[in-house]
């Protein structure tokens, strides 16, 4: 019986998983800072505004 075999694939299955969360764990460190930058760019943007300030002042509450 080959017991070095077995040990030997345990490694690096080991190590295999431990690239794959290394991966996702920069993923999601670059999707954060992506929808960091978005909301950031998001806050900048002015709000529209009519000319006349009247205007969508009033709601008609009456169906």
């Amino acid at each position: 019986m080959d017991i070095s075999g077995a040990s030997g694939s345990a490694t690096s299955g080991a190590s295999l998983e431990l690239a794959s969360l290394k991966l996702a764990k920069n993923q999601q460190k670059q999707e954060g800072q992506a929808t960091l930058q978005l909301l950031e760019s998001a806050a900048d943007v002015p709000k529209p505004t009519s000319a006349n300030p009247a205007v969508g002042a009033n709601i008609n509450t009456y169906a």
